[in-house]
């Protein structure tokens, strides 16, 4: 039975405006890896305006930095999304329409299965991986911590190795 969940959240700060033709390709390619998450293995849910992307949440993170939230099955899923999918190629060219950030700007963390995590949640996370460094309440993949036992939930929980419909 599977009662946690891996949330995930990563920022970067804009080399230009959103809509400026600097950012033009990595504008253009949202939709496309956006759909890509949305139909990889572990996916459960992506953080999303009532327009279907992330760009224009707020967020206390300042005007120039974009935030995408996510939640997965595992951090295998994850990982393998991230890097052994089409998204490895927008990393690649990350130095096109991002500032070199010297902080951590990417945080993972273990949800109970069905929560769906707030950017003040997801930002206090990424402050606990600054502040602390990877512990088991927030980390990275080189970092990565197991998710924690839960025996209580697996006692009144009727679902085989799913969570349930939120």
């Amino acid at each position: 039975m599977k009662d946690w969940q891996l949330a995930q959240l990563n920022i970067a700060t804009l080399l230009a405006p959103i809509d400026s033709p600097t950012l033009a390709d990595f504008v253009a390619a949202l939709d496309r890896i956006n759909d890509l998450a949305e139909q990889s293995p572990g996916f459960v849910w992506r953080l999303q305006s009532d327009e279907g992307n992330a760009t224009n949440l707020e967020h206390g993170f300042g005007d120039d930095v974009i935030a995408n939230a996510s939640v997965w099955e595992s951090v295998e899923s994850l990982h393998n999304y991230v890097y052994r999918t089409a998204h490895a190629e927008i990393i690649s060219r990350r130095k096109q329409w991002f500032t070199l950030m010297r902080d951590a700007y990417t945080v993972l963390w273990w949800v109970p299965c069905g929560h769906r995590p707030t950017l003040q949640e997801a930002e206090s996370r990424l402050d606990l991986l600054r502040t602390r460094g990877p512990t088991a309440e927030a980390f990275t993949f080189k970092k990565a911590f197991p998710a924690p036992s839960d025996r209580q939930q697996t006692e009144t929980r009727t679902f085989d190795d799913e969570c349930p419909a939120v």
